[in-house]
């Protein structure tokens, strides 16, 4: 145990490899169980900090699709939303593959929408220069709303290339 102790310190892909090796022998007893909790714990934190954070991104996108996207697009003719579209659709892949590859994370799918929601007002308020009050207080996206291909909030929805 020793061993594998310091080589987390030294070589951390040898050390990484010889846990599967233990593990596949089912030598539970020789692993290093202190860092590969550490390993395991900080694997959970770093994705559910990418899921909140492309929910984040998603959420302030839709917010300004819906809030600003119709005044914009009357002021400038050429404005479309186009780079808002190419952003939403990006992040909606992302969160996809992301869910697909710990599908674990859906369960805390509802929560993380709750807790990114009041960042990505402050984000869309703050980008666009409009008032917080603008947007609700709470988000009305559901999660199968936020991850459908297909939805865009408000009558401009089907003005899509």
């Amino acid at each position: 145990m020793a061993e594998l102790s310091t080589l987390y310190d030294t070589d951390y892909s040898t050390w990484a490899k010889r846990h599967v090796e233990l593990l596949r022998a089912r030598r539970f007893a020789e692993m290093d169980i202190e860092h590969l909790l550490d390993e395991l714990s900080d694997m959970s934190k770093s994705e559910r900090r990418e899921l909140a954070s492309r929910l984040l991104i998603l959420i302030a996108h839709l917010l300004k699709w819906e809030y600003q996207y119709p005044i914009l697009s009357e002021r400038w003719r050429e404005f479309d939303g186009r780079s808002w579209r190419v952003t939403i659709t990006e992040q909606r892949k992302q969160l996809a593959v992301l869910l697909r590859q710990s599908p674990g994370l859906k369960s805390a799918l509802d929560e993380t929408i709750m807790a990114a929601y009041p960042d990505a007002v402050d984000l869309a308020s703050k980008e666009r220069r409009v008032p917080v009050e603008t947007f609700p207080p709470s988000c009305p996206y559901p999660a199968e709303q936020l991850l459908s291909d297909d939805f865009y909030p408000g009558s401009t929805a089907m003005i899509l290339d």
